[in-house]
């Protein structure tokens, strides 16, 4: 293994560790608000849209800040930031007895993260071939995707073993590990300077071109798509807990039976990384778009598990693509990566503010009618197809 290739594998290392820990805590932090404080789904759905609010702006400005400042100081300053959150929530839960004093825990943690995935993002993309960038991207895409499903796969259990506490304690612990080795891939790219990722110093590589002279449309394609996919699973993560209530399931038995479109979407992943054939392809993105709005209703509104699970496989091929495409098109379009990666990751908080915001907003003013947020994000899904297809009528104006 090159020294840069082992640069790349420790930032992939540190990729999953951050997914697991992020999608764990997260995740689960609904169902302890929902045994812990009474939140029903209009109350989970206005913390979603809260913490969506803030990652929107805090991920477009962290972005800039790994940009200017470097990408270890961004990771260093994140997971400080992550960690004293964290050991706050640990320490102090018991004894706030308030789920304000938990909503802003969140919130700090939110602030944290925004400067990892940015970071990340631009760390396996920054000097990468126009032949090499969808391999890395591949790779980083399958990575993430496959740790976040195994957290939430697996976090119904730990709770249950454990219980609540351990929703900050796993993560306390990965953050406190991943800050360690940021130090150490620091110092071994410091002795490597001319295989760093982050000076510049390395070999000069051949700057890549976009793949298509349409890139910059598709990239606006992306970028649009790409907050919808995230409307849909925002609002779904927040009201889990309250689908599996109307099942009859635990944390455990929702942590199972919920994460089929995780490792769908890591199929997805895997099989978009292998096949280039659906870059800059117009057909793949509308395609994607109906079966995220179509899955999108029918789990919102299964009458049974088995509704529940099928529909879970098109849900996870729909988001599959829309992520990918909007991180592909985001590190293919420019050089500014940890900016874009900013851009990238504040659609994303858009897409997790204005679905659960919608959602709430519609069970406050239709509270007789339990699928009334269902059917108000499905339509608002639907007014993001017509603006994609918008886009694409007037690509050439």
């Amino acid at each position: 293994m090159t020294p840069r290739q082992k640069i790349k594998f420790s930032v992939f290392t540190l990729e999953g560790l951050n997914s697991f820990g992020t999608v764990f805590y997260f995740n689960y932090l609904y169902f302890w608000m929902r045994d812990g404080f009474g939140f029903g789904n209009k109350r989970n759905l206005a913390l979603a849209a809260s913490l969506g609010f803030v990652y929107t702006f805090a991920a477009w400005q962290t972005g800039k800040f790994a940009q200017r400042r470097g990408y270890f100081t961004a990771l260093k300053t994140g997971f400080v930031i992550m960690a004293v959150a964290l050991a706050a929530g640990l320490e102090l839960s018991p004894l706030w007895k308030s789920p304000w004093a938990e909503v802003a825990t969140a919130i700090v943690v939110t602030i944290g993260m925004c400067f990892i995935w940015p970071t990340l993002e631009a760390f396996v993309s920054e000097g990468e071939t126009a032949e090499q960038l969808p391999r890395m991207v591949g790779i980083y895409n399958v990575v993430w995707a496959l740790t976040a499903a195994l957290a939430y796969f697996t976090g119904g259990s730990l709770i249950h073993i454990f219980g609540y506490r351990i929703i900050f304690a796993l993560p306390l612990a990965i953050v406190l590990g991943m800050f360690a080795l940021t130090f150490w891939l620091q110092g071994h790219a410091a002795e490597m300077a001319r295989d760093s990722l982050e000076t510049a110093g390395h070999e000069p590589r051949k700057p890549h071109q976009p793949a298509s002279p349409q890139a910059k449309v598709f990239l606006r394609m992306a970028w649009l798509a790409n907050p919808f996919a995230y409307i849909a699973i925002q609002t779904l993560i927040a009201v889990i807990p309250g689908i599996a209530a109307k099942f009859h399931l635990s944390p455990m038995a929702a942590g199972f039976a919920c994460t089929l479109w995780y490792f769908v979407r890591v199929a997805a992943f895997v099989a978009l990384w292998h096949w280039p054939g659906w870059h800059y392809r117009f057909q793949w993105l509308t395609a994607s778009f109906v079966a995220l709005v179509v899955s999108f209703a029918t789990i919102f509104m299964a009458p049974n598990l088995v509704v529940l699970v099928v529909a879970q496989i098109f849900l996870g091929g729909a988001i599959g693509l829309m992520y990918y495409s909007s991180l592909f098109y985001s590190m293919d379009a420019g050089d500014t990566k940890g900016e874009h990666g900013g851009i990238h990751e504040s659609a994303i908080g858009m897409g997790n503010c204005i679905g659960p915001a919608i959602g709430a907003l519609s069970l406050q003013f239709l509270p007789r009618y339990e699928n009334s947020a269902g059917v108000a994000v499905s339509v608002l899904l639907l007014c993001g197809f017509v603006a994609l297809l918008i886009i694409w009528k007037t690509r050439s104006s």
